[in-house]
């Protein structure tokens, strides 16, 4: 299943096939989005269930075939692909849930079972999983080991780590925990997620003299006409209908006489990566209010999309070089003579 050269009409010869990736509980499609700004990575197939999602996936993708319950998907309905993709939902094992956590025993949250099954079926090279950080103390941590059992019994190497957004150039603190999975291979799915040199995505740089920093979120930016913001947003959520209230109280745009607004759809769409005008559905809207509350809920619900390109970009990585490892063990076999 290595990457192929492709023949034009003309004979002419292009570069390598992209790889291609199938995205499940695709939202508004950050993964998507992400891994497509490698330029190496081709979305082939999608599956999401809510309607003002699907809308925009078909708006950015209007000729990928999609799904829209994965409890009614089977292996033959997906096209192959090397690379799977899902944000399963997280109302279920989220510390912002109102009420108990019900974990992977909920409604929602327990739809990885059905993507675990259609793993355990078609084996995929590559998984990436993305939940809400929470997800690693559900159920007094139960959960976790149980997504990582399932995927090791498949065959699958796996390797995660929690990755937040602000460390990826968007200004929103957003934890979220991320599982690779790479079939046959622990050793590709951590080089996936980590670099073998020191970085600081994982920690704030202190100053020279080892001053304790001001945490950003006392900082503010911005005019007395545009109004004033902190210099780093909280978490989006996205669980809530309206965004009113203490919902949005965190994240807001002051100004000098006393006022304050919530944050725009345009203003979310930004904090997460997506270009201006992402979540403008093609179909009408009921009135404002209802198109505001559903294009907030879609982005806080969304993947990042700077951290899906830099995931992108170390799966080609891997995925390359696993390709050259394999050519080169082919090269160096020598035949048995009769």
């Amino acid at each position: 299943m290595g990457r192929r050269n492709s023949a034009e009409g003309n004979g002419a010869v292009s570069g390598p096939r992209p790889y291609r990736v199938a995205s499940f509980f695709a939202g508004i499609g950050g993964f998507d989005l992400g891994f497509e700004r490698t330029n190496s990575i081709k979305t082939v197939w999608q599956c999401e269930k809510k309607p003002f999602c699907l809308d925009i996936l078909a708006k950015h993708w209007p000729d990928i075939p999609r799904a829209d319950d994965i409890t009614k998907v089977i292996g033959d309905d997906i096209p192959e692909a090397e690379i799977w993709a899902g944000g399963f939902p997280c109302q279920d094992v989220s510390l912002a849930r109102m009420g108990p956590r019900t974990g992977l025993k909920g409604k929602q949250s327990g739809l990885f079972y059905d993507f675990a099954e259609l793993i355990g079926e078609r084996r995929p090279e590559i998984i990436v999983l993305e939940n809400v950080a929470a997800l690693l103390s559900s159920h007094d941590g139960r959960d976790f080991p149980i997504i990582i059992r399932t995927l090791a019994d498949f065959g699958y190497g796996v390797a995660w780590r929690v990755l937040d957004s602000r460390y990826f150039g968007i200004p929103q603190s957003r934890s979220r925990v991320f599982i690779v999975g790479s079939l046959g291979s622990a050793e590709t799915a951590g080089s996936i997620l980590f670099e073998p040199e020191c970085g600081d995505r994982d920690a704030e740089t202190r100053r020279p003299d080892g001053a304790k920093l001001v945490s950003p979120f006392a900082i503010r930016v911005g005019n007395p006409k545009q109004g004033y913001v902190k210099k780093l947003a909280h978490c989006l959520y996205a669980e809530s209908a309206r965004h009113t209230g203490t919902d949005w109280s965190r994240n807001y745009v002051s100004y000098p006489e006393g006022a304050v607004r919530r944050l725009t759809p345009l203003e979310t769409e930004r904090l997460q990566g997506f270009p201006d005008d992402w979540t403008m559905p093609t179909h009408e809207m009921p009135n404002q209010d209802t198109l505001e509350s559903a294009r907030y809920h879609a982005c806080g619900n969304a993947v990042s999309v700077s951290v899906a390109e830099w995931l992108g970009k170390r799966i080609v990585d891997a995925l390359n070089a696993q390709r050259l490892a394999n050519q080169t063990s082919a090269l160096n076999v020598t035949p048995r003579s009769a």
